[in-house]
């Protein structure tokens, strides 16, 4: 048992913060994998593998050391009338870090969390975006997705540069 014991010291613990980290730059790699999100230029960019379910990727500002883009597909909630589902990304290129800022799966994260949510349970909720976005990148290159499908759809429409800055 002593053996034991002392082989679970020598494993490093790795605490929720440094596992966010982590998953920032896990979907990083994903998303250069996906896509050469530096290289595109500010607009709408679809990635259409003909399943009748396009993908929208919205580059939103492109900065030297970052960019923010929103992954959506060209579906809304009947509800709210948002692209749902739809994931805020924030690609750190000199850390190779993507955090999703936020997310839309149904509800918004204010009625996820709160209004003012505990640290505790602010990190959860963005361990959570962060895993669903891994989760989704893993999803996109599985079908297909990737810069031969992508191709440029135009600026942004005003409707949805409003709904950007509605939800930032």
């Amino acid at each position: 048992m002593s053996q034991l014991a002392a082989r679970k010291r020598l494993v490093p613990r790795l605490g929720r913060f440094a596992w966010l980290m982590a998953l920032y730059a896990e979907n990083h790699g994903r998303l250069a994998r996906l896509f050469d999100i530096r290289g595109l230029r500010e607009g709408r960019w679809i990635s259409d593998l003909g399943d009748g379910v396009p993908l929208r990727v919205d580059v939103i500002g492109q900065h030297p050391y970052t960019t923010e883009i929103r992954l959506t597909y060209a579906m809304q909630d009947p509800v709210t009338g948002e692209s749902d589902p739809s994931a805020y990304v924030r690609l750190y290129h000199d850390a190779r870090q993507a955090e999703a800022t936020h997310c839309y799966v149904g509800r918004r994260w204010q009625d996820v969390i709160g209004l003012n949510p505990t640290p505790e349970r602010l990190l959860g909720h963005r361990m959570r975006m962060n895993t669903f976005l891994g989760k989704w990148l893993q999803y996109l290159g599985e079908r297909g997705h990737d810069t031969s499908t992508l191709r440029f759809d135009g600026p942004i429409p005003i409707e949805d540069r409003e709904e950007v800055v509605d939800n930032a």
